[in-house]
Formats: C-alpha cells, structure tokens, sequence
C-alpha cells in the first residue's frame, strides 16, 4: 500500500497532530478587550503576530488531510485472510512517542526564532529517523482514533510470518482470521 516514503511522511505528520494543536494554543496571540473603547487593530497585524500559530493550523489541516488518506488507503481491496498464531498487544509504543517526543517538543519557546528554528530541525530529525527505522506507524494520533498496533506472528497463504505489526481498529486474538492491506515490508493494517 505505501509503495513510497511520502505516504510515510504522510503518517509521521499524522503523528505531529497533537504538537500542531499544542503549538497553537501555547503561541496564540490574539487580543481581546472588553472596555468601551476598544477597536479591531486589523487582519494584518494579528497575522503578523501569529504566524508561527498560522504555520501550524496549516500542518493541523495538512494532518487531517492525511488522515482521510490513510482511511482512503486501507479501505481498497485486502488480500487473502491470514491467521493470527501469536499475538502481543503494543499500544504502549503510541505513549512512547509522546512522551518521548511531543510533550518535550512544546516546552520550547516558540516566540524565539532560534528555538523555532531548532524545533524544525529537531522535527525532520525525528522524521529521518522514524522512516528509516520504519516506526512511522507508532502514532499517538492513530490511538486517539482508535487503531491499535500488535505485534504478531501469522499464517499467510504460502508462509508463516513473524514479528509482523499489524494495525487494527478490532481487539486481535490468536486463531483470529483477519483480511490485510500491507503498508509495508512487514507492518501490516487488518480487519475481521
């Protein structure tokens, strides 16, 4: 199914969901007066002051974009069911991320251009990295909409395959037949 490192990407920016939402409420500026002589000080000047608030909402939008596409993706044909022969439940892996990588990300201050500058780094770095290790699929926004990762090993057609991921929306049991989409060499999206 991911037959590219841009559907990849498209996942790790699903991941970043959650930091776009955070990045926006934490820079934020917009005035508000309730005195009677307050006035509206103009579109252009609460841009200017918001611009890194406005780069985010354009990520949040892109993410959620991504999101219908992920949906669209894996809701094409699926291949020959397999049986599941052991299974692991791996939900814990979306809190790692998280906690490893979002919550520490927003203690920047982003009303610095440097430390802006050193998240966007950190950012591609972190993105590098979850594509080449193919991790991609341990993704916070992913269990906040309910998908869950296991990590399993199957009976295919032909083989039997092991230490496989597999990303479901059901709760998986052994001797479970499920239909699969792959999204990659061994990470694989299925349903009952």
């Amino acid at each position: 199914m991911l037959k590219s490192s841009w559907d990849k990407i498209e996942l790790y920016l699903i991941s970043l969901w959650l930091l776009f939402l955070l990045i926006i409420i934490v820079t934020i500026d917009i005035p508000i007066c309730f005195d009677d002589n307050c006035s509206f000080i103009g579109f252009k000047k609460i841009f200017t002051s918001n611009i890194t608030p406005f780069l985010a909402l354009c990520f949040l939008i892109i993410g959620i974009i991504c999101v219908f596409r992920f949906k669209y993706k894996i809701s094409g044909s699926e291949q020959t069911p397999i049986t599941i022969k052991k299974i692991e439940n791996k939900n814990y892996e979306h809190l790692t991320f998280l906690s490893t990588y979002i919550i520490p990300l927003i203690a920047f201050d982003l009303t610095k251009p440097k430390y802006l500058v050193v998240l966007i780094i950190l950012l591609i770095a972190i993105g590098a990295i979850y594509l080449k290790t193919n991790l991609f699929y341990s993704n916070p926004t992913l269990a906040i909409l309910g998908y869950r990762i296991y990590r399993a090993d199957a009976k295919f057609r032909t083989e039997n395959r092991s230490n496989i991921i597999l990303i479901s929306r059901e709760n998986l049991e052994v001797n479970h037949n499920v239909s699969y989409r792959k999204i990659d060499e061994n990470i694989y999206y299925v349903r009952e």
